[in-house]
């Protein structure tokens, strides 16, 4: 069988991707996600009696520790085959990558294994958030002045 004939058997058998259901779908679970975030920054704000800015912290600490928490239960990568990039975009897609990572390599030990690896993927997005928001910050310096 040549290569022309088996990728037209691999293509019509292969299914097929509702690109536009995924859109809704992680549309709405990224608002659900932002509802979420916010419904903690109220309530720390309203309950710790604080400002919104420290709820705004503690938001980001809860968001985080669920991350890690759900990923480390295994629940995650279930959940983010439905959500798509409803739930990856948030910081608990970052929470997510770098635990992930974490158990995948702990048991090659502490340095060589946690430490050596952790950032294998979250450094690359670490990276280029760094330089982004420099980019950016010198734009906005620029165009609107200091």
């Amino acid at each position: 069988m040549n290569k022309k004939k088996y990728k037209e058997i691999v293509d019509n058998h292969t299914p097929k991707e509702n690109r536009l259901f995924n859109c809704f779908v992680s549309f709405f679970i990224g608002g659900i996600m932002g509802l979420i975030g916010q419904l903690l920054v109220e309530g720390y704000s309203y309950y710790l009696d604080i400002s919104t800015k420290e709820a705004s912290t503690f938001m980001i600490i809860t968001l985080i520790f669920l991350g890690c928490l759900f990923t480390s239960l295994g629940f995650f990568d279930k959940w983010v085959g439905f959500a798509k990039c409803g739930l990856i975009i948030p910081i608990t897609g970052f929470a997510h990558a770098m635990m992930s990572t974490a158990l995948e390599y702990r048991k090659e030990g502490l340095v060589t294994g946690l430490g050596a690896s952790m950032f294998k993927l979250a450094g690359s997005v670490i990276i280029f958030g760094v330089v982004s928001a420099y980019v950016f910050g010198l734009l906005r310096l620029l165009i609107i002045g200091g």
